[in-house]
């Protein structure tokens, strides 16, 4: 009976992986004291792979569903091992199991400020952080630069790594971009596909895939929020004569309330007025400019001259001292 149990317990007719822990993204099956059989069956669940690894070189890779170990079925293998013909006796191998599920809520963050140079504002120290979501895409990638020969390799081993990549990405995309702080900074789901963009090739080099990456939240000083936080309440980005007025409007309250219930009036009437001197100022500036700009064509003396009569208000055509259609002087 001794013997009997014996040599029951040498070989191994099924090789599955149960995954007791939701963490665990390798798992090696303990074949150290075992031979696998000849006809033994390979069950690999949804979401899950398995590697075939023979004397440190990596063989066959198997997807979900249930397979018989042959040579058909082991063609790398067969070929490592020289087996012309379908071998006869039980064989030693290591196998690694993948989990290739979706890897959800996994944060990041900058552990200190980043300084990031913008072309309006110069230096600019921020922190931000998120959530980003991963998997397993290429085991044999996975287990030559990451996971390796160990019994078990779970998240935790490799998340330190992530966080770096995703930063890095996050540093880069600033420093490289040609496009203002503010405007990436008003629109997190642009910035953070900008971002996982940039990341996905580190990740793919591990194996991985970045499946999804989101930036929940940008801290910046508090002159910058300030500067963002009124863009995004107008909704604008360049529109300088709506954002003048916008500011007009800022400032109404804040001198009213400086001059008490008595001085409202006049603080309104004040910050119209600024209003429109600005607007006005605005307009000449944009005007002159467009005057003055390089090749632009001037009006030529010849140009046809017009007048509009204050009385009857007809416009006229090359004017004289009077009203061709009601007879008042021109002035």
């Amino acid at each position: 009976m001794g013997v009997v149990n014996f040599v029951k317990k040498q070989f191994i007719d099924i090789l599955q992986w149960t995954e007791a822990s939701d963490d665990v993204l390798a798992w090696r099956f303990p074949t150290a004291d075992f031979e696998i059989q000849q006809g033994g069956q390979l069950v690999v669940r949804e979401t899950q792979m398995a590697l075939f690894v023979d004397k440190g070189h990596v063989a066959d890779l198997f997807g979900p569903g249930q397979h018989t170990i042959r040579t058909q079925n082991l063609p790398i293998l067969t070929d490592l091992r020289h087996w012309s013909k379908m071998f006869e006796s039980p064989f030693k191998s290591e196998v690694y199991f993948f989990s290739t599920r979706l890897r959800l809520n996994q944060t990041w963050g900058t552990a200190n400020p980043l300084t990031i140079r913008d072309r309006e504002f110069g230096a600019v120290r921020l922190r931000a952080y998120g959530v980003y979501a991963f998997k397993i895409a290429d085991p044999r990638a996975f287990f030559l630069k990451v996971s390796g020969t160990r019994e078990t390799y779970a998240v935790a081993d490799v998340e330190g790594q992530l966080r770096s990549t995703v930063v890095s990405a996050l540093t880069d995309h600033f420093g490289q971009s040609q496009v203002p702080f503010l405007d990436m900074a008003a629109s997190q789901d642009v910035l953070a596909a900008a971002v996982a963009h940039k990341a996905r090739p580190a990740f793919s080099e591990l194996g991985l895939s970045l499946e999804s990456l989101q930036i929940q939240n940008i801290s910046l000083p508090d002159e910058l929020q300030k500067r963002l936080d009124e863009r995004i309440g107008m909704g604008i980005v360049g529109d300088l004569s709506r954002y003048t007025q916008y500011q007009v409007a800022q400032s109404i309250p804040i001198a009213a309330a400086a001059n008490g219930p008595a001085g409202a009036g006049a603080g309104i009437g004040a910050g119209i007025a600024m209003g429109q001197a600005v607007g006005q100022a605005v307009t000449q500036a944009v005007t002159q400019a467009a005057q003055t700009a390089p090749g632009q064509a001037q009006p030529s003396a010849s140009a046809t001259r017009t007048a509009v009569c204050a009385k009857c208000l007809a416009r006229i055509e090359r004017p004289g001292k009077f009203c061709p259609e009601c007879g008042s002087a021109l002035g």
